[in-house]
């Protein structure tokens, strides 16, 4: 064995490329290129990195494929663990070994016998390796291989130069260790650090000897400056089957985002036939972009769809809409449109904007794809002002609503709130003792309609609400107690239509002093269950409320609506939204809540609940119908266990004791199993309204094959809301899904029969109707 450092003087570097803090929708065929530029640039290359989440948005990459059903790659075997990981490449010397060496003068050296030549994490190794230090040229024979921190490669022969940074490698094969992929090129060409050209390229991240699926070319050019790949007669085979085809196509070789055709959506459904979508996306500039969707719906029409989004300094958000000119079932022009924006405007104000819109009331009924969709009867859209500082908050803008549930009319629309500002304080003024305000100025407005015939004008005006308020809380380790007494003065300046034309204007007020007591106490104790220890708590409480009565009936009824009956609702003031209606009250609220932690974590594994408010007195305020006379509310139970990971009970039931019935009841259980498998039980009612069990489940039969599933009935309707069945195959570099769905698109009732299908070419991308979000929706739990 011979072996020797030289001191080396390394060639230029590869341009040092920053993927800027932007958007990120790259067509993954970038790995393909990624895999052969590093094939030929392993002297340069980096590892892709991760793409990042969209600031200040849920929106995030999903989780990496799993490739644990794969093979190791056979060139794994010349694989050398331990090469180093830290410093510089082109500044580290180079280590030459070999069992023989051979220099018949100074201008020619031979290396034979398991050649070898280190760079830091660089090393090549062959049966003879020959450098001339004229030309600086190279040749490399007999098993040829070679290996840096992010890449396996072997070659039958290679040559080049090191001053220009060239080479050739003859029959070349290459195995990702960053990602996963791997493949081959009949010849692989370095012209220069950043340029590089192969011939009969293959790429696949399946296992080598059995390529489910595999992209071809007949020649790649690669420009590692720009960021781009320009290939030609490229190939997109599953199995044996081309099913892609383009005779000339341009990559992305990084991070950077690059315009292209994104993967296509398909899938069917008896109301709509047919339905594909084929997006195609422009890379505009490094903080925005646009995404084309045209889509075609075989029994409706071709639909026009785009989304654009930016990101500034101060700004985020997009802009995203559909348009379809004529929906032959329907008869008419469709589309939908959405605003999505968030500007910072300084340290303590921002502007938001969420605004919705659709052509008809029908359309998520024909083109919404799940349940809530179709039940949506009410579109909100709204923009504001918003402002937040110590100890206050502020906001002025407007809201208004469409009505999407073509069974509900025009009268039914609430009421356009612009404009509408809102200013809440909370500031500490002696000791403990601490005042407050909350404020709202709104004005309403609201179209008039036809009943009947009948042209309706309905009540508009505007609304001044205030309410300060005076507070001393109290507070210990084990106990609290929070004093609170305010007066709430609410006026309006409204105006009435008459039949005759003429307008009355009207200014009613009301002003109501409301009083609150709430006190607590915390008890612990060390418990044992099931060889663990836990912390257990006892957590009593009260909460009196009084609120004289103040007849109301003058007031008019622009937004104020009956809050649904749970257990945070026994503490609250009022049980009805905005400021139309406040509710009298001489209440006591008695509630005892236990919890069980975990003594090591702190985790929570058992909560339980339950509270009843007793009344005083008749509740005489009501929005419909008499004052109620009950001497006390329903019961309101929660309870929430989960013991272990595998298995959570949740409950929540409202009894009548004044009827000796229950009102609402909700039961689900969730059980884990076998890696990913779950089995989700529910059952939901309220009475005179629903009645509802949902069984769904992911139950994996073994490493490759699920089974998915989802039952959700009505027993109030007797008949199911909606059916899904599929099956999921996972393998090596190939997930496949296959669903069939039966389910409800219209408030009537009618119902819609649909089939999904969708190919996830792993390290690729998905081909057909993307089920993801889908089935995590329809399955809680599901991964």
């Amino acid at each position: 064995m011979v072996g020797f450092r030289a001191s080396y003087a390394p060639h230029p570097s590869a341009k040092d490329l920053t993927v800027p803090r932007n958007l990120s929708r790259t067509p993954r065929l970038r790995l393909l290129v990624q895999a052969t530029v590093l094939c030929l640039y392993g002297l340069n290359a980096h590892a892709a990195k991760p793409a990042a989440c969209l600031p200040g948005s849920d929106q995030c990459p999903r989780k990496s494929d799993d490739f644990s059903l794969c093979k190791p790659n056979a060139l794994l075997a010349f694989y050398v663990p331990g090469l180093p990981t830290s410093g510089v490449r082109e500044q580290a010397e180079t280590d030459f070994s070999a069992d023989r060496f051979q220099s018949a003068d100074t201008t020619k050296y031979v290396l034979q016998g398991k050649a070898r030549i280190q760079r830091l994490d660089q090393l090549i190794q062959s049966d003879e390796l020959t450098y001339w230090t004229e030309t600086t040229a190279w040749l490399a024979t007999g098993n040829v291989r070679y290996q840096d921190s992010s890449m396996l490669l072997s070659a039958s022969k290679a040559q080049g130069k090191t001053t220009p940074s060239t080479a050739v490698l003859d029959d070349a094969r290459f195995q990702m260790l960053t990602s996963r992929g791997n493949g081959s090129a009949a010849q692989a060409e370095l012209l220069d650090d950043e340029h590089a050209h192969m011939k009969m390229v293959r790429f696949s991240t399946c296992d080598p000897d059995q390529p489910s699926w595999e992209i071809r070319a007949k020649d790649l050019n690669i420009d590692q400056a720009e960021g781009i790949a320009r290939g030609h007669d490229v190939t997109l085979r599953v199995g044996d089957v081309p099913v892609l085809w383009l005779p000339y196509a341009r990559f992305p070789t990084d991070d950077r985002r690059q315009s292209g055709f994104l993967y296509p959506s398909f899938g069917f459904n008896g109301n709509s036939g047919l339905d594909f979508t084929l997006p195609y996306y422009f890379n505009l500039a490094e903080n925005y972009d646009l995404t084309l969707f045209p889509r075609l719906v075989t029994q409706r029409g071709f639909m026009a769809g785009a989304e654009f989004r930016y990101l500034t300094d101060s700004s985020r958000g997009q802009i995203d809409g559909s348009w379809m000119s004529n929906d032959r079932r329907a008869e008419r022009e469709r589309g939908a449109w959405h605003w999505d924006n968030f500007t910072s405007i300084s340290s303590n104000w921002n502007f938001t904007a969420n605004i919705n819109g659709v052509s008809d009331k029908r359309y998520f009924e024909d083109f919404g794809d799940s349940l809530s969709s179709v039940a949506t009867s009410l579109l909100p859209s709204s923009a504001y002002l918003n402002g937040r500082g110590r100890g206050w908050s502020a906001s002025i803008g407007g809201d208004k609503y469409q009505i999407t549930d073509p069974t509900l009319s025009d009268q039914f629309e609430p009421y356009r709130r612009l404009p509408r500002a809102t200013f809440e304080g909370d500031f500490g003024l002696l000791g403990s003792l601490r005042g407050g305000v909350k404020s709202e100025f709104v004005a309403f407005d609201k179209d008039c309609f036809t009943i009947d015939g009948t042209r309706t004008c309905p009540t508009t005006g505007q609304r001044l609400d205030l309410y300060p308020y005076l507070s001393l809380p109290m507070e210990g380790a084990s106990w609290f107690l929070r004093p609170e007494f305010g007066v709430r003065h609410t006026r309006y300046d409204v105006q009435t239509e008459l039949a005759d034309g003429s307008r009355r204007k009207a200014s009613p007020d009301r002003t109501t002093p409301i009083s609150s007591l709430d006190m607590g106490l915390v008890f612990e104790r060390d418990a044992n269950l099931f060889g663990k220890s836990y912390t257990q708590t006892l957590e009593p409480r009260l909460f009196y409320l009084y609120v004289p009565y103040r007849n109301q009936d003058q007031l008019p009824l622009f937004d104020a609506q009956l809050l649904s009956f749970d257990f945070p609702q026994l503490f609250t003031t009022n049980r009805y939204t905005g400021a139309d209606r406040q509710m009298d009250a001489n209440n006591l609220t008695a509630a005892v809540t236990t919890r069980l932690l975990e003594s090591a974590t702190g985790t929570e594994r058992l909560s339980a609940s339950l509270g009843q408010i007793r009344y005083f007195d008749d509740q005489r305020v009501q929005l419909y119908g008499a004052p109620t006379r009950y001497s006390g509310s329903d019961y309101v139970a929660e309870l929430d266990v989960h013991l272990n990971d595998r298995w959570r009970l949740r409950v929540a039931d409202q009894w009548d004791p004044n009827n000796d019935r229950t009102d609402l009841s909700a039961i689900s259980v969730q059980r884990k199993f076998l890696g990913d498998g779950v089995l989700n039980l529910s059952y939901r009612y309220r009475r005179d309204f629903l009645e509802q069990t949902d069984i769904s489940a992911l139950i994996p039969l073994n490493d490759k094959w699920r089974l998915i599933g989802r039952w959700n009935y009505s027993l109030r309707d007797r008949k199911p809301l909606e059916t899904l069945f599929g099956v999921e195959r996972d393998s090596c570099c190939v997930v496949w899904r296959l669903l069939a769905r039966h389910y409800l698109r219209d408030a009537s009732g009618e119902a819609n029969d649909a089939l999904y299908f969708e190919m996830e070419l792993k390290g690729l991308g998905a081909i057909g109707q993307k089920t993801g979000d889908f089935l995590r929706r329809g399955i809680l739990g599901y991964q």
